[in-house]
């Protein structure tokens, strides 16, 4: 089982969009778990799951309600959802109290191991004690990085977080919202690749299609695949599946 998280510390960047789409196209490889950490819920949303989790957030985390009987099917074959709701904007306290504080993601995971081939995990942003348990769970951390005066110190601040750990995951970060009418979001686009071996040569374009998967309650491969966007997605999956089979970092 490999876990796939898409992080940033800063909001705004289009981690859902991204997380849902990965999720997507993972589950065209094999059977996948969608674990929405945001509290705002808006993955769940928009894989038609109802926000409700039974015991909440905390009974989940530290082992009071077994993961399985929270995961719920997706409208897609193979792709599962385990939703978030109202009681993860208490989740940092009660990681921050519980036993072996930083490994509670990792070791909920672990009841499902063998159950997917993949697990992609939606994470709010900051860093925080969340953060450090994603950070330790994931296999590849995933990063949408908006073109930006501060683009390279978004990823470095990441970098740093990870390079923190213990078991430091791979990072795979990737442009996303790219407007190509603008001189400096071609100029980061065709440089920050070649600059950074971290960042995949992979452009999501701002566009319009993207925000209709709000209308759609659905990720773009299932009614706007070849569409710029769509295609740009397709081809971070690749990236990504590749990024994520290779051995771990030491």
């Amino acid at each position: 089982m490999k876990t796939i998280a898409v992080y940033s510390v800063k909001g705004g960047v289009g981690k859902t969009t991204t997380a849902v789409n990965l999720a997507f196209a993972a589950a065209g490889s094999g059977s996948t778990l969608l674990w929405d950490l945001d509290p705002q819920g808006s993955a769940t949303y928009l894989m038609q799951v109802k926000p409700k989790l039974r015991g909440g957030a905390q009974a989940l985390v530290t082992g009071q309600t077994p993961v399985r009987g929270a995961v719920r099917r997706s409208a897609w074959e193979t792709l599962d959802v385990l939703p978030a709701d109202t009681t993860y904007r208490q989740l940092e306290l009660t990681l921050d109290g519980a036993k072996k504080s930083e490994r509670r993601v990792e070791l909920t995971l672990g009841a499902l191991d063998g159950d997917y081939e993949y697990v992609v995990l939606d994470c709010p942003p900051g860093s925080s004690v969340l953060a450090r348990n994603v950070l330790r769970a994931a296999d590849l951390v995933v990063v949408p990085l908006v073109p930006s005066p501060l683009v390279l110190r978004s990823l470095d601040q990441v970098l740093e977080l990870v390079d923190d750990g213990d078991r430091p995951p791979r990072v795979l970060a990737f442009l996303t919202q790219v407007d190509r009418r603008k001189k400096a979001h071609r100029e980061v686009a065709a440089e920050l690749p070649v600059q950074r071996s971290q960042v995949a040569d992979v452009a999501v374009p701002a566009a319009v299609v993207v925000e209709r998967m709000g209308d759609h309650r659905a990720p773009l491969g299932s009614f706007a695949a070849s569409t710029p966007a769509g295609l740009a997605y397709a081809e971070l999956w690749r990236q990504v599946e590749k990024a994520a089979r290779k051995p771990a970092r030491h």
